[in-house]
């Protein structure tokens, strides 16, 4: 298995160097380039001591295949994670929060959940290893930085993951457009793992039979489903939301009790 890869994008590339520099072996940049964003990541790249080369951008699309490089490409090491998710759940010292992507296969979809994940405090995003997109050149990019800031682990086998999570103590909880309970009304300031499901195709019938609870984003409109990193940061939102509330009113009774 490779530890290294190709990266692209100015946010993906310029959030590497300014979290983990020694992690990038070198820099390709269009040699046409000399906007703002050139000269930013240029005087970055310098500061850091990172080496940059300066080339066609015909080059940095046979790198990354693709031609949305932005005339930008990074050769980067692949950054470490933990061993087993248990390391990363013995080390919380707050209620976990975890989104658990079901068969996501569009690289976009999986940036974009990374980025509402970095967003609202998620610590760690789970999908299984086949059948659904890994962390790519793309997803870096969509992911604007975020899959540099989120832990990601890739198991073998979800229902079993999901089973061994609940014997953590953490609620499983699956997005579903037809369950009769609404976001609105369940509390979640409990340690909460949402799962989501694929586009188009929703969770699979052993990820669903392995959640505690299902619930579904109420909706007016005449739209019957929402793009997944779309729900994914509605229903991160409501539980990031709930969380501070919970904080806010224990500090606040704290407070109350040391005037008393």
């Amino acid at each position: 298995m490779s530890h290294s890869q190709y990266i692209f994008g100015f946010h993906a590339i310029i959030s590497r160097l300014r979290q983990h520099p020694d992690s990038i072996r070198e820099i390709y940049l269009d040699a046409n380039r000399q906007d703002r964003r050139a000269r930013d990541l240029i005087n970055l790249a310098e500061t850091s001591s990172t080496r940059l080369i300066l080339c066609e951008q015909d080059r940095i699309g046979r790198m990354t295949g693709t031609t949305r490089h932005q005339g930008v490409a990074a050769h980067v090491t692949k950054l470490h994670q933990y061993a087993v998710l248990e390391d990363l759940l013995d080390e919380l010292a707050e209620p976990a929060l975890l989104l658990v992507l079901d068969g996501v296969k569009d690289p976009h979809n999986l940036g974009a959940c990374l980025r509402v994940a970095d967003a609202f405090g998620v610590h760690a995003v789970i999908v299984p290893k086949d059948r659904a997109v890994g962390l790519s050149a793309t997803v870096h990019k969509v992911a604007s930085g975020a899959a540099d800031t989120v832990p990601f682990f890739a198991v073998t086998n979800l229902a079993r993951t999901l089973r061994e999570l609940k014997e953590a103590g953490i609620w499983i909880i699956g997005s579903d457009a037809d369950a009769p309970d609404t976001l609105d009304s369940v509390t979640l300031t409990r340690p909460v793992a949402w799962v989501l499901g694929a586009e188009g195709e929703g969770m699979r019938r052993l990820t669903r039979e392995a959640c505690d609870q299902l619930v579904s984003i109420p909706m007016s409109g005449s739209i019957e489903s929402l793009n997944v990193s779309v729900s994914a940061g509605i229903c991160l939102f409501e539980t990031f939301r709930q969380h501070a509330r919970r904080v806010e009113t224990g500090l606040s009774a704290a407070v109350s009790k040391g005037a008393g």
